[in-house]
């Protein structure tokens, strides 16, 4: 199974952040999620009986989902940005 790489991961922070040293905000957090659930994704099309991986995509589903329901909730700015890329 493919691993995200170290750079595609700051690629992405830099996309998300908030500011220069910004590492761990919700934006940030969900752009990572997403690729992750990406990566998966491939990975069981592939593999349709691992059903670890299933599992694990199903919770990184969830906690993106409860990532993007706080964000519209309290930044529905950021959010509108998020869903659009």
């Amino acid at each position: 199974m493919k691993t995200m790489l170290k750079d595609e991961k700051e690629e992405i922070i830099k996309k998300f952040a908030l500011h220069e040293k910004d590492r761990g905000s919700i934006e940030v957090q969900i752009g990572l999620l997403t690729k992750r659930i990406k990566i998966l994704e491939k990975h069981l099309k592939n593999y349709p009986k691992d059903f670890s991986s299933k599992r694990a995509l199903y919770t990184l589903i969830s906690r993106r989902n409860r990532f993007l329901k706080y964000l519209q909730k309290n930044k529905p700015d950021s959010y509108k940005k998020i869903i659009s890329s």
